[in-house]
């Protein structure tokens, strides 16, 4: 099982999370490429960080949107979306490559991640062009039967399924929107425990109580959320103890 967190989402002397403790616990790092988080000169130092230890570096590309961290839908046409996503890519890659490493991944980032997998099939369609122009050995991490998961397959790229051990799931096997309640898991324990049934059951309990697939590859945690470095001790010890390998997918 691959565990990954979104890293380098500070900009300029305002740091968000601690990316440091983080890199020595994750196996995947999703990293901001300055569009709704992150700057140049974050993006070498976790790059430099995460090639030091063997952790993989994904692209975590966004909307244009500093001032609302991504989370705000905003309306594309495809080849703006397309180009802005490939604009991203080669920025963290260039950074990797000081490092005599690559981008391994793409993953998309809040609503561009939630409009991609739900409804929005045009920017799900810019996602997969961007990926398969640039470099189609590039693997997409998304949620399992998404509509880019659907798209990305279809065109012939690699598909990583993801789950979140520290947000809550509608039975319907989607996110709990951030504006409604159990949107998020706080409690570390509950959060390793999740993530345990998720690497050993391929299963997630539903905020109605409802057990649903989760046939995953790849275990997210929040690195901006309160408490991420013990809650990501937590879910890694748990794994471990629970017999599960953990290794990067890409």
């Amino acid at each position: 099982m691959d565990l990954n967190a979104d890293l380098g989402e500070g900009f300029g002397i305002w740091r968000l999370g601690d990316d440091t403790a983080l890199l020595d616990l994750v196996t995947s790092a999703n990293v901001a490429c300055g569009f709704h988080a992150g700057d140049a000169s974050t993006m070498r130092r976790v790059c430099e960080a995460a090639t030091g230890r063997g952790v993989a570096v994904g692209a975590q590309v966004g909307y244009r949107d500093l001032a609302g961290f991504g989370r705000r839908h905003i309306a594309y046409a495809f080849a703006e979306l397309r180009d802005e996503v490939t604009y991203q890519l080669g920025a963290l890659d260039a950074f990797c490559r000081l490092f005599r490493s690559r981008v391994r991944y793409l993953k998309p980032h809040g609503a561009l991640y939630h409009h991609a997998a739900a409804c929005d099939e045009a920017q799900a369609a810019a996602l997969v062009a961007a990926v398969g122009e640039y470099d189609d050995r590039l693997p997409l991490l998304c949620s399992p039967g998404s509509v880019l998961a659907q798209l990305a397959a279809g065109a012939g790229l690699r598909v990583v399924a993801e789950g979140f051990a520290d947000r809550g799931y509608l039975p319907n096997g989607s996110l709990v929107p951030r504006t409604a309640p159990g949107a998020l898991v706080t409690d570390p324990e509950e959060v390793a425990a999740r993530a345990v049934r998720m690497a050993t059951e391929r299963t997630v309990v539903a905020v109605d109580g409802s057990v649903i697939p989760c046939p995953v590859e790849s275990i997210c945690l929040h690195g901006d959320a309160p408490g991420a470095v013990r809650c990501a001790e937590l879910v890694r010890a748990a794994l471990v103890d629970a017999g599960v390998t953990l290794t990067p997918f890409a």
